[in-house]
């Protein structure tokens, strides 16, 4: 067996050489020597040439997927990526404040149509005569909202509602609000706790607003019932001064009401109503609703009538039975 003695060079040595050699290149250093290769980048001739040549090699480097495209300074891509990330937050804080208050907007458009039909009724025009101004309802006011002239012209989803459009104008919407339940019909229907009626009364009464158009001969039928309900008050009135009658003069409409409520309820397969009704216009109803023949009534006025009453008792307290004709048959 023999010895032999390498003379080549030293691991060792070589590898303590390389770490003397690299000793700058320790964590500590790290922004030193990325601001010099950020320099060296941006111009080589401007770091010492130790630098030079150390980044020299690097750029000869390949890279670990094989390319050998030089590398680019970080910095300035850092700095736009910084500034575009300024950027965008600041749109993002924008938008979001935008949103935020075309949200609130939006919100106060289903408050405001909510208002209508929750007190619209008590802002109603009912007072022909015009002869005391309409207190002011603040729930009713656009400004009670925020809302601004600058507003009218915004459109806004109108969906919930029946007026036919799928969004309207802030402008469009209040002149159909106002024209529904601040016109000549006060409706008041939202104390109901059934949502089916809720909806089905705001559909009848927005989908036209408040303003059905009648076919000619249902208008003549209207103006049939009217005429009749106020040929007897005016009757009454000439022939039989001074009688208490309780007259209905002024509230007309009642008897076409009755009169469509009967018809329709026939229609639908009711047998059978009884109406508790007021002594204000119950002359009017029993003889234009239920058909009792005026010379009977007449001659109650007269005295001339059998004594059906208890002793003290009143004409305007009688009741009155009696079929009347509809579309589903008579109706008792």
């Amino acid at each position: 067996m023999s010895e032999s003695t390498s003379h080549g060079s030293n691991p060792t040595s070589s590898v303590y050489q390389t770490y003397q050699n690299n000793t700058y290149l320790f964590g500590g250093n790290a922004p030193y020597v990325e601001e010099m290769y950020e320099n060296y980048l941006a111009n080589p001739g401007s770091v010492p040439d130790s630098w030079r040549d150390y980044f020299d090699a690097l750029q000869h480097v390949p890279a670990v997927d094989g390319s050998s495209s030089k590398d680019v300074a970080h910095l300035p891509v850092i700095n736009a990526f910084a500034e575009r990330a300024k950027q965008g937050v600041n749109r993002v804080v924008m938008a979001t404040g935008a949103d935020s208050e075309m949200g609130r907007k939006r919100t106060a458009v289903q408050q405001l149509i909510a208002a209508y039909r929750n007190v619209g009724a008590r802002w109603a025009d009912l007072d022909p005569l015009k002869r005391t101004e309409r207190d002011k309802i603040p729930e009713l006011d656009l400004s009670f909202y925020g809302f601004n002239d600058a507003d009218q012209e915004t459109v806004f989803n109108t969906s919930n509602t029946f007026f036919g459009k799928e969004s309207m104008s802030l402008r469009e919407l209040m002149n159909a609000l106002r024209e529904t339940y601040c016109g000549t019909i006060g409706a008041e229907f939202m104390y109901t706790t059934d949502q089916n009626q809720k909806r089905w009364w705001q559909q009848k009464l927005e989908s036209v607003r408040s303003k059905p158009n009648f076919v000619a001969d249902k208008k003549k039928h209207i103006l049939e019932r009217l005429t009749a309900a106020e040929g007897l008050e005016r009757f009454l009135h000439t022939k039989y001064v001074g009688q208490k009658r309780f007259s209905l003069e002024g509230g007309e409409s009642f008897i076409a009401a009755m009169d469509e409520l009967i018809q329709q309820a026939g229609a639908k397969g009711v047998q059978e109503i009884v109406i508790g009704m007021a002594h204000r216009g119950r002359l009017n109803v029993l003889v234009n609703t239920l058909g009792k023949m005026p010379a009977d009534l007449f001659a109650e006025f007269d005295h001339t009538a059998p004594e059906d009453l208890p002793a003290g008792d009143v004409k305007y307290h009688q009741g009155f039975s009696s079929d009347v004709s509809t579309p589903g048959g008579p109706v008792h």
